[in-house]
């Protein structure tokens, strides 16, 4: 099975691509981050993160996503931006992959190293060492995705435990079913949001709108004829 982990970020979104065997060992096949440039206003910076990810989801296709969740208590203004950021990741990532799941840095580093509260050296010396690497993966954003995506293959027997749709933030409230994931994929599931009243509406407007027109040229043609007689 092939694991696409993501490290949300505005500046650097960090990602790592692992694959699970039948035995549970996972091999790095690629990590990395998207960085956009901070001089770069908001859209633009968000269109090149989605630019990103979708080009590693054409590349290795992947069959389940793990994210790591976003936690701000200071710097709101920061949080805000990077909850954009991921959330163009997200989208990029629902479009392609109905399978998406998300992890705390805590159930990560619990994972990973058997401690919830391991530092960030301890984390990249553990990943280094199961995905066999010859050195620490850099930077910083690409070991945490590599980590996410291997807290994933080795919680993913929970199933829907962890899926984004039934995320604590989101239950019963905004969260999204697989269904929906499947139907944002294909176009011919989109139907337009109008009732048939509206349409309706929309049709009895556009006739008086005819109507209208055509009285006036009436007026303007006999006005013309009344002309021509004098």
């Amino acid at each position: 099975m092939i694991i696409l982990g993501i490290d949300p970020g505005l500046a650097t979104m960090g990602f790592g691509v692992v694959q699970r065997d039948d035995r549970g060992i996972f091999t790095a096949l690629d990590y990395g981050v998207i960085t956009t440039p901070k001089e770069e206003n908001l859209p633009v910076r968000l269109a090149i993160l989605e630019r990103g990810v979708n080009a590693v989801l054409d590349r290795y296709r992947p069959e389940e996503i793990a994210f790591e969740e976003l936690f701000f208590t200071k710097n709101i203004t920061t949080g805000i931006a990077v909850a954009q950021a991921r959330g163009v990741a997200l989208l990029a990532c629902a479009k392609r992959c109905p399978k998406l799941f998300e992890y705390t840095p805590m159930q990560i580093k619990q994972a990973i190293t058997g401690y919830g509260k391991a530092d960030k050296k301890q984390m990249q010396e553990v990943v280094t060492t199961l995905l066999r690497l010859q050195t620490v993966p850099r930077p910083d954003d690409a070991a945490d995705a590599l980590a996410a995506a291997m807290c994933h293959g080795f919680t993913n027997r929970f199933g829907s435990l962890f899926a984004v749709s039934n995320s604590t933030r989101t239950a019963g409230n905004n969260s999204a079913p697989t269904p929906f994931f499947h139907a944002a994929r294909d176009a011919r599931d989109i139907r337009s949001t109008k009732t048939r009243a509206d349409m309706a509406a929309d049709k009895a407007k556009a006739k008086a709108k005819a109507d209208a027109e055509k009285e006036r040229a009436a007026k303007i043609a006999a006005l013309y004829e009344a002309a021509k007689k004098r």
